[in-house]
């Protein structure tokens, strides 16, 4: 069986007025993700991931912010079209495991719905679905609240 792992990295800027989209949930925040889609750092850390291990180059390769199709978009839809691409070259998700770097707010409540949320985008098990969520200990852009990031690690198989 042919495996192969792909990790993944995205960060955006918080700020007033916009919306707080993480793992496909809208979050109750104060402030929300800027960015040209939904701003979601998971998901977007995710398809980086899953495309790094097809080997088929990167989210803004493929849903590139210079594009109105793209404008506003749902990252469940990018998700949905990644899995799609990775499909097409013959492969499927063995797991996912990430991480959700965010001072504000406390984010471990909502990690299940997270799961479950992407286990029915992706098609897949949420067992094969791990989000864990941590603080930056108020160091850096995410500890003084400036923006939220987020890793992942996949693995993927032939199919």
């Amino acid at each position: 069986m042919k495996i192969r792992v792909g990790f993944g990295y995205d960060v955006h800027k918080l700020a007033k007025g916009e919306t707080l989209w993480l793992g496909g949930i809208l979050i109750p925040h104060t402030k929300g993700l800027v960015a040209h889609s939904d701003g979601d750092v998971l998901i977007h850390a995710i398809c980086d991931a899953l495309l790094g291990a097809a080997k088929m180059r990167d989210i803004g390769y493929h849903f590139p912010d210079t594009s109105n199709d793209f404008k506003g978009v749902d990252s469940k839809e990018l998700l949905a079209r990644t899995n799609e691409l990775i499909q097409s070259k013959g492969y499927q998700i063995g797991n996912i495991d990430s991480t959700i770097c965010a001072q504000q707010p406390k984010l471990k409540p909502h990690i299940p719905e997270m799961e479950k949320v992407l286990a029915e985008v992706l098609k897949i098990d949420e067992e094969d679905i791990s989000i864990k969520a941590t603080t930056t200990e108020k160091l850096g852009f995410v500890g003084t609240e400036q923006g939220i990031s987020s890793y992942a690690t996949v693995l993927i198989q032939k199919i």
